[in-house]
């Protein structure tokens, strides 16, 4: 575990293709995720046209893309896989449907159980959260202890997200792979600044 988790870049849920290209572009040229997340909360036509814009613009940059849920948007539309919001149970469908190659990463809120199944279900990757106080989260917030346990005993990479501040940025690094932003910077003016400031 290395003290510098990677960025794990997120959409604005329910995001409209035409409106974040240009801020998405902006934000990936000046900052290098690891990897970039389709939030859903679209109809499916513009998770469609999300994913082609996402896509083109995150390959030129060598960074992945996953989106929520979508098993056959994330076939259809060329990504490298999805991100399971309800936890571990549909790990195996996806990884049968999409393949070895294909990440598969599962959000098991704050429950250490719910990790431990996706990891033994073959999950690429787990993410904890929230991790600060969030109305968009369901659930207690996970605690930074949940990241220390996780990262001496499992190996699979563990995402922190949910209620980014710069404290708990500072606290969960030593002990998370990578650091979802999302809704913290896409609620701004200006989203690249405001990462510039919280991703220092």
């Amino acid at each position: 575990m290395t003290d510098a988790p990677q960025l794990y870049l997120m959409t604005p849920a329910g995001a409209q293709a035409s409106a974040l290209g240009p801020l998405l572009t902006e934000v990936m040229d000046r900052f290098a995720p690891a990897c970039l997340r389709i939030r859903g909360g679209a109809e499916e036509d513009e998770l469609g046209r999300l994913a082609d814009l996402a896509r083109e613009i995150a390959h030129a940059r060598d960074v992945a893309v996953v989106i929520d849920d979508h098993v056959k948007l994330a076939q259809r539309h060329g990504l490298d896989g999805v991100h399971l919001t309800d936890g571990a149970r549909a790990i195996r469908f996806a990884r049968k449907e999409l393949g070895a190659d294909a990440i598969v990463g599962c959000f098991c809120e704050s429950s250490r159980h719910e990790g431990m199944t996706a990891a033994e279900n073959g999950a690429d990757y787990v993410s904890f959260g929230p991790v600060g106080e969030s109305a968009l989260y369901r659930g207690e917030p996970a605690t930074l202890d949940l990241f220390q346990w996780w990262s001496e005993m499992i190996e699979v990479p563990v995402v922190a997200e949910g209620a980014i501040t710069s404290e708990l940025l500072s606290q969960l690094s030593p002990v998370s792979d990578f650091i979802a932003i999302g809704a913290e910077i896409w609620t701004q003016d200006d989203p690249a600044a405001a990462l510039s400031k919280l991703w220092v």
